[in-house]
């Protein structure tokens, strides 16, 4: 029989108290620890090696069986980081309802710790594809965005300043897990977009006043930086300044424009369609 920690009843409880905690910025900032909820998100982190603190789950729901292959036999799952296990606790709904987002919780969710990229990895990479969000302020584009990225190939996912959190409930969710399998990391435009081009890299921007289409621009040729910009104001002054070449989406239908992160979207994966899938 499997030795889980014991079973947690109370939502008063001051271990339940920390978890919920988490759902502020403020806290997951102070901890370096974010939540993760349901089954789809805590599956994707163990499959990824992910650190997680704990799995808590609702005994009487049956959804253990769905992680048999990740329990070792003393309740704890050993590769969840270096010198540290992760502890699989059973826990009361209740417990599961104060530690969600969601007005339907799932019957398990983690705690898990950041774990941040090496950023000096960026500059290396020859043929990097850098996705950059310079105060794009919707949880759901975020996320959406880092899910393309991810599917997409790109090198990395960055984020600037008035950006929404990554470790935001509402974002992790719209990753769908992609945030486990692209490195994402924050970091001040102004730093990071000239040492981009010191290190080689192209700076490419959207416009609907720009002259050239994106599928005459050469995605293919070196390391290109894809910024974009606030959902209604678009790119800021000063990270313009820093960007060589604004391509626009040609759109043969009628609207004004696209929603940031599906033209994200539309560019990255002409940019895999460019360097061969």
């Amino acid at each position: 029989m499997r030795n889980f920690e014991p079973y947690l009843s109370s939502a008063s409880n001051p271990r339940v108290k920390e978890w919920a905690k988490l759902s502020e910025r403020k806290y997951r900032e102070r901890e370096d620890k974010f939540l993760l909820e349901g089954i789809h998100l805590v599956k994707e982190a163990l499959e990824a090696g992910w650190p997680l603190e704990i799995v808590a789950f609702d005994e009487g729901s049956g959804v253990l069986a769905q992680f048999e292959a990740y329990i070792g036999e003393d309740g704890g799952f050993g590769t969840a980081g270096v010198g540290m296990e992760t502890k699989w606790i059973p826990v009361s709904p209740d417990i599961i309802a104060k530690c969600s987002e969601t007005g339907t919780p799932q019957p398990i969710f983690a705690v898990a710790h950041k774990r941040p990229p090496d950023a000096e990895l960026l500059y290396k990479e020859e043929r990097a594809l850098v996705v950059v969000l310079d105060g794009v302020q919707d949880p759901g584009n975020v996320g959406t965005i880092v899910r393309s990225a991810a599917a997409s190939g790109a090198t990395a996912v960055v984020l600037g300043k008035g950006t929404a959190d990554l470790y935001n409930p509402k974002t992790i969710r719209a990753t769908m897990g992609a945030l486990f399998h692209v490195p994402v990391l924050e970091a001040s435009l102004e730093e990071a977009l000239p040492r981009a081009t010191e290190h080689g890299a192209a700076i490419v921007g959207t416009s609907l006043q720009a002259a050239h289409s994106c599928y005459e621009y050469d995605f293919a040729a070196g390391s290109i930086w894809l910024v974009f910009g606030n959902e209604g104001a678009g790119l800021s002054s000063e990270t313009s300044a820093f960007v060589h070449t604004n391509v626009i989406i040609p759109m043969t239908g009628r609207a004004e424009s696209l929603n940031v992160a599906m033209a994200a979207t539309v560019l990255l994966f002409e940019a895999q369609r460019q360097r061969g899938i």
